[in-house]
């Protein structure tokens, strides 16, 4: 007679597992990378003032006031909120943080079963905190940096537009309708507070501190400085475009330049890491057969200390801002 297969606990614990890690990311991907329509990633300003609002609710949608973020001193999770809002990820952060700290109990609860508390707390951490707050950074840095390409266009369409007679908000609807996001729905975003009342200069103040960038401060600046003193406003934007195109050329040439030394560092950074792990699969009673030792604990907290330092100072190192 064939014997039917038996499942055990510990089975069952690893299916959980499997399932829970599969939720999780795939949980994380529809958040963070959900996809859109052509028509939708054109520009999605026009969902902020559809349903025939007043001229002060659409201001509000258009300028939200930000609550104060609790937990601004942290130093992972301190400007959450301003870089889901740079990377257009819809989620609250409050809600975000909330499922990133659920996400790392649960992994805590049944890692511990099968490993250390410790080291299942570390890993726990790092899956379901540090990983999500790196995937909302990288994201938005890459809209970010979109964005920056995208703008030296923008200008040099603005400056077409306000050679050939054009008004300044027409030449900001013109990049609004003929571009393409990022740069165009925050261009829309400031055709409309001109359209419901609010002034240029703060349009485009506000795009400043929406972005948190360099050349969009600059643009607001120049705008400002012209609206106030009068100017050539087409030759201003064109300069600018220039200078930004500029800068986004020198960025790319010191990231060529500084290349052998940003691989360096990161080798020298994770070899330690690596090292340990190796020895510690290949040879598990190296480092743990003398974990009772009482000079253990301060020569690896010693170690670890000099690892941490050696990826800032390398990091530090390389690390050039344009």
């Amino acid at each position: 007679m064939m014997s039917t297969p038996q499942f055990g606990f510990g089975s069952l614990i690893y299916l959980g597992i499997f399932l829970g890690v599969l939720l999780i990311f795939e949980g994380l991907w529809q958040t963070l990378f959900r996809g859109e329509a052509k028509i939708e990633a054109r520009n999605r300003r026009l969902r902020l003032i559809a349903g025939g609002a007043s001229t002060e609710q659409v201001l509000q949608i258009l300028k939200p006031k930000e609550a104060p973020w609790i937990f601004h001193r942290l130093p992972l999770i301190g400007n959450l909120p301003s870089d889901m809002r740079r990377g257009r990820i819809l989620m609250k952060p409050g809600r975000f943080l909330t499922l990133c700290v659920g996400v790392t109990v649960t992994l805590v609860l049944v890692l511990a079963t099968r490993i250390n508390p410790a080291l299942a707390t570390a890993i726990s951490l790092l899956i379901g905190l540090v990983l999500p707050v790196v995937i909302v950074r990288k994201k938005r840095d890459n809209r970010l940096k979109l964005l920056v390409s995208q703008l030296p266009d923008a200008l040099d369409l603005m400056s077409r537009g306000l050679r050939v007679g054009h008004p300044l908000n027409a030449t900001i609807s013109s990049v609004a309708r003929d571009m393409i996001d990022p740069v165009a729905s925050e261009f829309g975003i400031m055709e409309d507070q001109i359209s419901y009342g609010d002034d240029l200069v703060s349009a485009f103040r506000d795009f400043a501190e929406r972005i948190g960038v360099e050349d969009v401060s600059y643009l607001a600046t120049g705008v400002a400085i012209q609206n106030g003193t009068g100017g050539d406003l087409a030759r201003i934007l064109a300069t600018l475009a220039k200078v930004i195109r500029g800068r986004i050329t020198m960025r790319k040439r010191i990231l060529a330049i500084s290349s052998e030394g940003r691989l360096t560092a990161a080798f020298m950074s994770l070899l330690p890491v690596f090292i340990f792990g190796m020895t510690s699969l290949t040879s598990p009673t190296y480092y743990m057969g003398v974990s009772d030792d009482p000079m253990f604990r301060p020569i690896a907290i010693a170690v670890v200390v000099l690892v941490v330092g050696n990826y800032l100072a390398m990091r530090r190192l390389v690390a050039f801002k344009i």
